[in-house]
């Protein structure tokens, strides 16, 4: 598994705007990219740890609570810089994705490659229904890692590796 890649879509599907990264696993999925595995996740930290050991290039997609305007997305590059807990504080997880990067950082068992893209929800009730301005920036988000995957597959890891350098960019 030295260069795959691996796509994880966190959040549940019956919390309307939480199951966004389910949506963009199932998005990706369906597209059937050579080389790519996608699973979905509940956000559970240990889960993800063991979930993308063995991967070179890891993309984590989740729903974030921040305040900002529904639909806005962050790029964070685990790799480079912590995560804020703050993004991903709605979790309802005891040990959540924030915290599952840094344990695997301080265990030494990061992927070369972890990108999270964090996108901002609006509404966490009941229900299947996820708001259309968090719908749109989900094919977004689907678009820019598939644009990343090609990236990655054509050039190795140089071009994945030197992708927004310096931590958090929103896309």
């Amino acid at each position: 598994m030295a260069n795959s890649v691996l796509v994880i879509g966190v959040g549940n599907a019956f919390r309307c705007d939480d199951g966004v990264g389910v949506y963009v696993a199932r998005q990706l999925a369906s597209r059937s990219a050579p080389g790519v595995m996608v699973r979905e996740e509940s956000g559970e930290g240990a889960s993800l740890i063991e979930a993308w050991q063995g991967h070179s290039l890891v993309f984590v997609i989740d729903a974030t609570s921040s305040d900002s305007r529904p639909g806005t997305v962050c790029r964070l590059d685990a790799c480079d810089k912590t995560i804020p807990t703050e993004y991903f504080h709605y979790s309802t997880h005891a040990f959540s994705l924030a915290e599952a990067v840094e344990m695997a950082r301080a265990l030494g068992s990061l992927p070369e490659k972890l990108l999270i893209y964090g996108i901002e929800g609006g509404c966490f009730d009941a229900g299947q229904t996820i708001s259309e301005s968090v719908r749109s920036a989900a094919d977004r988000v689907a678009r820019l890692i598939e644009a990343e995957i090609v990236d990655f597959h054509s050039s190795g890891h140089s071009k994945a590796s030197n992708t927004a350098k310096g931590g958090y960019t929103h896309a």
